[in-house]
């Protein structure tokens, strides 16, 4: 036990060690949430344009670009496009935190546009026609009736996405990226022990996952209770 405890100060209390853990943390969650902003952003952008192409046969050829680019991410590993963006797009940039989130907003969106186009898939295609009808035109409709619905229908799984996104990221490592997944490899070169330093990124990696599902479930939770309170009513009109 008592050679357990020291092998444990060596990799996380002497020199606070510690502080490089949380460093290498809120680097991690730093690059999840920005590229979840991007990815998003793309993804979002990318389901509309698919769905206006399928009401009205307006965005064909935007069309086949956005499926391009979602066969293409989606079917390259994700290693890749980061050495990709590092090593050649970015090479003149050393903002490594920045290429990270990029690259993973970038393969996030593809994903996230599956998710978004279920979403807007599950708003009533009679809303579109009723936006039309009062008036506004596609946009309007899209931006002040669809989306919003289409939002709230997808909420969980883009949450979800989040949460794969902050353990996806460990791979940044491998550019020289500093984050949680990197930390145990510099700590191992100084103590020469690779047992204790992995198994505390994967403790924090495990802390921070059931944080976030936790708050996951909690927004299931109060979604399904809305909608139960809002068939109450509607049952009770």
């Amino acid at each position: 036990m008592k050679e357990l405890w020291t092998r444990f100060g060596k990799a996380f209390l002497v020199q606070n060690r510690w502080k490089m853990y949380l460093e290498g943390l809120g680097n991690t969650l730093l690059i999840a949430l920005m590229a979840a902003a991007i990815g998003i952003t793309i993804g979002v952008i990318l389901a509309m344009v698919n769905y206006i192409n399928k009401k009205t046969g307006k965005l064909k050829i935007a069309t086949k670009i956005c499926n391009f680019y979602i066969t293409v991410v989606r079917g390259t590993p994700v290693v890749l496009q980061l050495m990709i963006l590092y090593f050649v797009v970015f090479a003149f940039w050393d903002n490594g935190i920045m290429i990270g989130a990029i690259t993973f907003g970038l393969n996030s969106g593809a994903y996230v546009a599956e998710i978004a186009r279920a979403g807007f898939e599950s708003v009533d295609d009679g809303q579109m026609e009723a936006g039309r009808s009062l008036g506004l035109s596609t946009w309007q409709t899209m931006r002040t009736i669809i989306i919003p619905q289409a939002v709230r229908n997808c909420l969980p799984p883009l949450f979800n996405e989040f949460i794969m996104l902050v353990k996806e990221t460990s791979i940044v490592g491998y550019v020289g990226i500093y984050d949680l997944g990197k930390i145990p490899g510099l700590i191992q070169s100084r103590t020469f022990d690779y047992l204790f330093p992995l198994l505390i990124a994967a403790a924090l990696y495990l802390v921070v996952v059931l944080a976030l599902t936790r708050v996951l479930h909690m927004i299931e939770k109060k979604m399904a209770k809305s909608d139960r309170n809002a068939g109450g009513a509607t049952n009770g009109k």
